[in-house]
């Protein structure tokens, strides 16, 4: 440690100086964040459209696993064409880009050559207190335009959405097709042999059901054809060709076809002229779940595409003000509890979680959301998948987090599953055999996770109904636990990527605090002997804790490993659901010891690595006190996003003492840094209390095929 005497010691007038001088000097600007990739169009892991570069005009918009999925969108001024998103053609310079703004519900691009601005924004009405909307499987496209050199232009735009989004491989033919609906011109294309909810696992796109391209016949002229050619037409005249393409079917990457519409604008001055489209996919079935077919949430009480897109026009402008109002009430809360970096992360991960996942209906109309392992194996409704993303479905809309873990509860329920501990998932997406099989088997990690969640489910209700239903499955894992949960015999938890472990710390927190959220639940129940005996058992077992996983200044990885450590992340739940099981003190050593063990970008998951896992890493800033505290480890996250070289969605492993790594990318645990939301009581119900309007009960029973 230096022992030099700070300057100010020597020369207190000096510094005292120096200080009143900086308080009158304006704060300086924070320089705007930089996402590795910005979301586009994002609705589910097949309608997932990222921009992986620093402007839009940079690369090919790119579906999260990295294949080609082109949005193309011109912009003719006074007769010279200029690209604002994407590539094509390579004869058209890029139209400045100014700036970019992620919020959580829209993609804000702004572009200025001194004489003409434009902004393109992408808006996903994902409004948690609105389920209807949230479950639309669209997007919204908005262009507004508006001369700011004192002169009028004549201005035309140009947007085209690929084929390549209809298929899951180039090769695949598609069909296409054009229809009026009301006062809607629409587009459509799909695959012209569709194999239903086929292929399943991770690195798979769509081929089944149809994309649409949509926009108000009166302000559009639409087409369907070669990219090349469309392109080439709006160029050289300013409008697209009046006649589709006929060469159909054909591969989706022979002669690229693509939807089309253009905008005439007229002259353009200085007050704004706003075009807008809609792109949305109908995915016909959306689940496969025990052998049924589930439809997709919207079209629960019998919605059609025409219906559904006739909607979201009749929408667009309340929409539009609701999304604006939601990003900016929902920022300034982030901001308040844990500044304004947390908040722009939050921005960028709120999207890209419930895009992770699929929103069906059950046989009695109910949602269910089923979680999507991507980039790991393609697992569907893995429960410590469900676990990392559920802070943000409890601090926004609790029946999210019940649809999400409903499946896994109706199935460990019913007579397929014959194990004394919980599952781990259902199959791979989006396909939810459910075979009986035990799968990668964690069952300790599974079994504290649901009981944990309906504990948060429970405080979310202020009663704990929804797990009447499932509780002989909650109290088998409770004495499961209560059984193997102090001290964990060698087995995988969540972080399975680090391999078996015995003994593991950080794992036998999660199983004492489940026994005590086992006991909360029991007591919410009106069984006051249980609650008791549990939250004494709890209480006891983490005084053993205490004693076992001492280490000096921190606790350690696995209590037969001294020298060691890792992020107890697990912790969070004990304040955040009142259990009050382990002394305060643990918690601020874990936070002290975090920021001694710091790296450049962050705390590393644990002492065999220099990996840290995003929502890790802030469920264990949440632990912190003092919101000083909390930024202190949560600003290196920030800082690596913000200049990582690696350009893909929202990573939740990433390295710290390095810019370059891949790790793993849009997946919905990302939702998992909303944990500091729930820190806070008041912001807590004040959030559940605005999604009132989502109380759902009575899902249908686990259907046995």
């Amino acid at each position: 440690m230096n022992s030099a005497r700070p300057f100010s010691s020597f020369c207190p007038v000096l510094a005292g100086f120096a200080l009143l001088l900086s308080s009158l000097l304006p704060a300086r600007a924070e320089t705007p964040f930089r996402p590795p990739a910005v979301p586009l169009l994002v609705n589910d892991p097949y309608l997932s459209v990222w921009s992986e570069a620093d402007h839009l005009t940079d690369d090919v918009t790119r579906h999260w696993t990295q294949h080609e999925f082109p949005l193309v969108s011109l912009i003719r001024i006074d007769d010279k064409s200029y690209r604002l998103m994407g590539i094509e053609p390579g004869g058209d310079p890029a139209f400045p880009q100014t700036s970019v703004q992620v919020t959580p519900t829209r993609s804000i691009y702004q572009f200025d050559d001194g004489h003409v601005h434009a902004t393109l924004t992408f808006m996903t009405a994902m409004l948690p207190g609105d389920l209807d909307v949230l479950a639309r499987p669209l997007s919204y496209l908005a262009w507004e335009v508006r001369s700011v050199d004192g002169a009028s232009h004549h201005v035309a735009l140009y947007d085209s959405t690929s084929a390549l989004l209809s298929v899951n491989t180039p090769h695949e033919g598609v069909t296409w097709a054009r229809q009026t609906t009301g006062d809607l011109a629409v587009l459509k294309v799909g695959a012209a042999r569709q194999t239903l909810l086929q292929p399943e696992g991770d690195d798979t796109r769509i081929n089944w059901g149809y994309l649409y391209a949509a926009a108000p016949s009166a302000q559009a002229a639409g087409a369907i054809g070669s990219s090349g050619d469309l392109i080439w037409a709006f160029d050289q005249q300013g409008r697209l060709p009046a006649q589709d393409d006929t060469r159909m079917p054909r591969s989706a990457g022979d002669d690229e076809p693509v939807l089309a519409f253009a905008f005439d604008l007229g002259n353009v001055g200085k007050e704004a002229v706003s075009r807008h489209l809609i792109v949305a996919y109908d995915e016909l079935s959306q689940i496969r779940f025990a052998g049924r077919e589930l439809p997709p949430y919207w079209r629960r009480q019998g919605a059609t595409p025409e219906t559904l897109l006739q909607s979201a026009e009749k929408d667009y402008a309340s929409l539009t003000e609701r999304c604006a109002a939601f990003d900016s009430d929902l920022t300034a809360d982030l901001t308040r509890v844990g500044g304004a970096r947390y908040a722009q992360l939050c921005a960028l991960a709120y999207r890209q979680c419930l895009a992770g996942c699929g929103l069906a209906a059950d046989a009695a109309g109910k949602p269910l959301l089923f979680t999507k392992e991507n980039s790991s194996n393609g697992d569907i409704a893995t429960v410590d998948v469900i676990y990392p993303m559920v802070p943000m479905l409890l601090a926004l809309s609790p029946v999210l987090a019940k649809a999400s873990v409903v499946p896994v509860l109706a199935y460990a329920a019913s007579s397929r599953w014959k194990f004394p501990n919980a599952p781990h998932d259902l199959g791979h997406y989006p396909v939810a055999t459910a075979s009986g099989a035990a799968g990668e088997a964690m069952p300790v990690e599974e079994s504290a996770n649901l009981i944990l969640i309906c504990d948060a489910i429970a405080k979310a209700d202020g009663n704990a109904d929804f797990s009447g239903p499932w509780w002989p499955q909650l109290t088998q894992w409770a004495f499961y636990l209560e059984q193997y949960g102090l001290d964990p015999e060698e087995q995988l938890c969540t972080d399975d990527f680090m391999g078996h472990l015995a003994h593991n710390s950080n794992l036998s927190v999660k199983a004492i605090l489940a026994l005590a959220a086992y006991g909360d639940l029991c007591g919410m129940r009106g069984d006051a002997a249980n609650a008791k005996r549990y939250a004494d058992l709890a209480r006891a077992d983490a005084v053993h804790w205490i004693q076992s996983s001492a280490d000096g200044d921190h606790s350690n990885l696995a209590f037969d490993k001294p020298g060691t450590w890792s992020q107890k992340y697990n912790l969070a739940w004990d304040r955040i659901l009142g259990l009050n099981v382990f002394p305060p003190e643990a918690a601020r050593k874990e936070v002290a010891h975090s920021r001694a063990v710091m790296q450049k970008y962050g705390v590393p998951l644990d002492s065999r690595t220099l990996e840290a896992k995003t929502d890790w890493a802030v469920w264990n800033a949440s632990l912190a006190e003092s919101q000083g505290d909390f930024e202190a480890l949560t600003t290196p996250i920030y800082e690596f996003f913000n200049a990582t070289d690696t350009r893909l969605p929202f990573a939740d492993l990433y390295p710290t003492n390095k810019l370059k790594g891949s790790g793993f990318r849009a997946r919905p645990v990302i939702g998992g840094i909303f944990i500091e939301m729930m820190t806070d009581p008041a912001l807590w119900k004040k959030w559940t209390a605005a999604a009132d309007g989502n109380h759902i009960t009575g899902w249908a029973p686990f259907p046995a095929s």
